[in-house]
């Protein structure tokens, strides 16, 4: 805060603003920005490889294997995300305690679900009652990019194993006449191929994750949408030294801007990517790039 901030009852209007959005709150607020975009750079990559696992074991030759894939991708795909994100957290946090459980209280001879409530030992708690507040947000942090993977790694799946069929079959048959081992033709033939099928429908999965990301406030995440309700209610001059009236409107207007702006640098990176993996493909976006340069038809 600036150093004429001692004072914001006698302040011009100008300096007051200065000193009101430079409080310690609104630092939190734009380090909330940070927490988003980190979830998505560590979500996005982990979610992808959810789906390529998925989109694999829904192809798999190994009947059991390729019913669980088929499994993930419809069971995750069929159920509401704020349904699957209020669940799921829950019974997550709860496994990973049953699990301490079972290993630091083996001696435990009470049932762990006594009615509505689940009671494991102290030393199973996750995290510790005495752990520092940090810890407490990381693994909220943790449960909170764990279940977006999940989520969005199913419809990755999906997209990944139509971009897998939509490989002509053709050259999967070409693989194998000239002696490729069925593993040797999925990663030569058929992986480096399918992801010009796959960008129009992951690059459409990724906007839907930019958007999903105020699910954080579900999460008990404090994130854009927390510190926005939080800053922009009505502020009583008898609990802050910068009393205003219902700004809500403002800062949501701040993250309609940064979703706008975010979504549509998304757009321009993406569509260079797949100008890049259409380059020589006999995909239509191929077929253009082929006749601008002045290649044969």
């Amino acid at each position: 805060m600036f150093n004429f901030c001692t004072d914001p009852d006698t302040l011009p209007q100008l300096q007051w603003f200065a000193c009101y959005l430079t409080t310690g709150k609104h630092m939190g607020f734009y380090a909330s920005f940070g927490t988003v975009l980190l979830l998505l750079a560590i979500t996005a990559p982990t979610a992808l490889l959810f789906g390529f696992g998925g989109a694999s074991a829904a192809r798999a030759r190994l009947l059991p294997l390729r019913w669980f894939g088929k499994a993930y991708i419809a069971l995750v795909r069929g159920v509401p995300d704020i349904a699957f994100f209020l669940f799921f957290v829950i019974a997550l946090d709860q496994a990973f305690e049953w699990m301490r459980h079972q290993v630091k209280c083996p001696d435990w001879d009470q049932p762990v679900r006594q009615g509505n409530d689940f009671v494991v030992c102290a030393a199973a708690k996750m995290p510790l009652g005495t752990s520092p507040q940090w810890v407490h947000e990381t693994y909220g942090f943790f449960l909170a990019v764990l279940t977006f993977a999940i989520v969005f790694g199913a419809f990755a799946a999906n997209v990944l194993y139509g971009a897998m069929r939509a490989v002509p079959y053709a050259q999967i048959e070409t693989a194998e006449a000239y002696g490729m081992s069925h593993r040797q033709t999925f990663w030569r033939i058929l992986v480096p191929q399918m992801w010009v099928f796959a960008l129009p429908g992951l690059s459409n999965l990724w906007m839907v994750l930019i958007k999903a990301t105020p699910l954080l406030f579900l999460l008990g995440v404090e994130d854009i949408v927390y510190w926005a309700r939080e800053l922009g209610g009505t502020a009583n001059p008898r609990f802050t030294d910068y009393p205003h009236g219902d700004w809500r409107m403002w800062y949501f207007l701040a993250l309609l801007v940064f979703y706008l702006g975010f979504t549509r640098i998304s757009e321009l990176a993406l569509d260079r990517i797949m100008r890049r993996l259409s380059h020589g493909q006999a995909t239509a976006a191929g077929e253009a790039q082929r006749r601008t340069a002045g290649g044969p038809p």
